[in-house]
């Protein structure tokens, strides 16, 4: 394998963010033993939409996470988006307290914690992090990187990053986007169910349940409490403005069909150099969740289609 495509600041190496689905545990256990040999520098591990998902537990995460490390990837542990009860909060302790790994903040809210806990930590994607200063302040409390929020144009980011990076930078390059988060949960108020009973109706959609507008258009996306773009977010075309915008890191979400090629594709165009515009058309020809969108990285609307 070549060497990692080099930008101003270092090399783009490419990540698995956290499952946003809930998948049954076979399928959580498969899908993570392909990674171990997949062509990904990283994995970040854990439940971060709703407590409510226990197939697998915080201990199978650990012994995931251990096997993945000894693999040599790097490991990263998610904490929840929403924090809500004090159950939430003995699972972030004790993700927090877990001593071997990176704890990648899902909310503000968490970082208080990490601090006492005096755990190493990153700034998930939904932390607000629009301006330099704001970014200065998570470095100055020991954040160790940051994950850039999905809405946020690149030239945005490449004006948070100059005149050098103050951490080093990620960004959502590939999935569905998570959008919105909320106390209510929406996939069982589609199946008039209650929250408390919801008989986890979210694991039948394996990607999630799309909505469509009354004229039949592809809309949103209901993951449980947690909103989703009815588009795939798709950066395979955008090496040279994630290079000036000084992102070394590129996360790739998990779906339920189709991501071994979506690996496969990046590798190929951010490790081997292959030309961005083929990958995206085989990209296109496979079966993935939703039309490939790259608006929010041009600062337009988000469902634009991707362009090479």
């Amino acid at each position: 394998m070549s060497k990692p495509s080099h930008g101003p600041h270092g090399p783009m190496t490419l990540h698995v963010g956290p499952l946003l689905y809930f998948w049954p545990r076979e399928a959580v256990l498969h899908f993570y033993a392909a990674l171990a040999d997949a062509p990904v520098a990283g994995v970040v591990l854990g439940e971060v939409v709703c407590e409510r998902r226990r197939e697998l537990k915080p201990d199978d995460w650990l012994a995931l996470a251990r096997e993945l490390a000894a693999a040599g990837k790097e490991v990263t542990l998610a904490t929840q988006a929403l924090i809500q009860s004090e159950a939430d909060l003995r699972l972030l302790r004790k993700v927090a307290e877990n001593g071997d790994f990176l704890v990648e903040a899902g909310d503000v809210s968490a970082i208080a914690l990490l601090e006492q806990c005096r755990a190493r930590f990153v700034l998930g994607p939904h932390i607000n992090v629009y301006s330099r200063a704001a970014l200065a302040e998570y470095a100055d409390v020991g954040a160790q990187r940051w994950v850039a929020p999905v809405e946020l144009a690149l030239g945005a980011v490449e004006r948070i990053n100059t005149p050098a990076p103050l951490l080093p930078t990620e960004v959502f390059a590939f999935g569905r986007m998570p959008l919105a988060f909320s106390a209510r949960c929406f996939t069982a108020r589609h199946h008039r169910l209650s929250k408390d009973d919801c008989q986890f109706r979210c694991k039948d959609d394996a990607d999630g349940l799309l909505l469509k507008t009354s004229d039949g258009r592809p809309f949103l996306v209901l993951n449980g409490i947690q909103t989703q773009s009815a588009g795939t977010q798709c950066l395979i075309g955008e090496g040279d403005a994630l290079r000036a915008a000084g992102v070394t890191r590129l996360r790739l979400s998990p779906c339920g069909s189709g991501f071994e090629q979506v690996l496969a594709q990046f590798d190929a165009v951010f490790n081997h150099g292959w030309p961005a515009a083929e990958a995206l058309a085989a990209l296109r020809q496979d079966r993935l969740p939703g039309g490939l969108v790259n608006g929010f990285a041009h600062g337009r609307a988000g469902l634009e289609e991707a362009t090479a």
